[in-house]
């Protein structure tokens, strides 16, 4: 399957995955480019500059194919303007293939010399937006692509609450470089669909880390299986930062916090990045926010990630096809 996204960044299948705080590390990125997608980092894993180069060192140890380095450019208790520095320089010191920014966009965090820094490495720019508006300057001061991120992803929905079906169309008649779709998409069905709507490839995180080289839990893929769309919730929209993630004893108190008009310090202390990568490691789904998209509905299986990109594809091309017979009253 050969688009737009294949082509810009030398990939088999139009597939990327997105930033996974905790999991998308070198065994998991690896797998995801050995399998022909675009395999992620995410910078927001590691306390410095030179432990992310450390990373992307041994990821290339694992995988000669492309692979992107997600930064994040939010508040955080954690990571601060210096430490986001950091990340960069190592991105482009280390050439990396792609890097993906969330947040606020690159020239305005970093300056407009740090669009000018990665395009003299080659290193390809992508802005992860929720409005028209935002794609279009991202289009304007040289990235190579946008991801039209719909309301239903996991994470941090950017508030502009916009879903994907709506958003795609939007962003894809208002630009011209390449658009990646991401939010609720888990399977072959949600790939044919971003291409009808004109998006060039798909996002996913929630289903990656379902896969058998994800780092997760065995605990907490199982519990992935077994949950539904509507085990999903927004939580910390008072604070503005929301973040949709898996319903539970944990989520129940932020709420709980957020009815009574409680503090932005209640709340961060509840949802610390500690609490989240212990929960990863150890398998407690109660105690913390795990932040998923509505597309866990749609997570049926744990496979390898070459077996659930393989069959997204092909799934894909068969959906595309029945859906042209189904046009001229041929199909079923």
């Amino acid at each position: 399957m050969k688009t737009k996204m294949t082509q810009l960044f030398g990939i088999q299948h139009p597939v990327m995955c997105g930033g996974i705080m905790w999991l998308a590390k070198p065994e998991l990125c690896a797998a995801i480019s050995n399998a022909g997608a675009l395999g992620n980092l995410t910078a927001g894993n590691y306390e410095s500059g030179s432990d992310l180069r450390k990373a992307i060192v041994k990821t290339r140890q694992l995988t000669d194919k492309p692979f992107s380095v997600n930064i994040t450019l939010l508040p955080s208790v954690r990571i601060t303007k210096e430490l986001h520095q950091e990340y960069f320089q190592a991105c482009c010191e280390e050439k990396v293939a792609a890097l993906e920014i969330s947040g606020a966009p690159l020239d305005k965090y970093l300056g407009p010399k740090a669009v000018d820094q990665a395009k003299e490495v080659d290193m390809k720019l992508i802005h992860k937006v929720g409005a028209v508006k935002h794609a279009k300057h991202a289009e304007e001061i040289g990235y190579d692509a946008v991801i039209a991120a719909g309301f239903e992803e996991g994470g941090h929905p950017l508030d502009d609450d916009v879903t994907t079906m709506l958003l795609t169309p939007r962003i894809c008649e208002s630009v011209n470089i390449t658009v990646i779709t991401t939010g609720g998409i888990a399977d072959g069905r949600g790939m044919a669909a971003a291409m009808v709507l004109g998006a060039d490839g798909v996002m996913m995180a929630s289903r990656f880390i379902a896969t058998a080289e994800c780092l997760a839990h065995p605990k907490i893929k199982e519990e992935i299986i077994r949950r539904q769309e509507n085990d999903i919730t927004l939580i910390c929209k008072t604070i503005n930062l929301q973040m949709r993630a898996l319903k539970n004893k944990l989520v129940q108190e932020v709420q709980e916090v957020e009815a009574r008009h409680g503090g932005l310090e209640e709340i961060i202390s509840l949802i610390s990045g500690e609490r989240s990568q212990k929960a990863w490691e150890n398998g407690d789904v109660d105690d913390a926010p795990l932040p998923l998209g509505q597309s866990i509905g749609l997570i049926k299986e744990i496979v390898s990630c070459r077996e659930l990109l393989e069959g997204m594809v092909r799934e894909a091309e068969e959906v595309l096809a029945n859906t042209q017979l189904r046009i001229q009253g041929k199909g079923s």
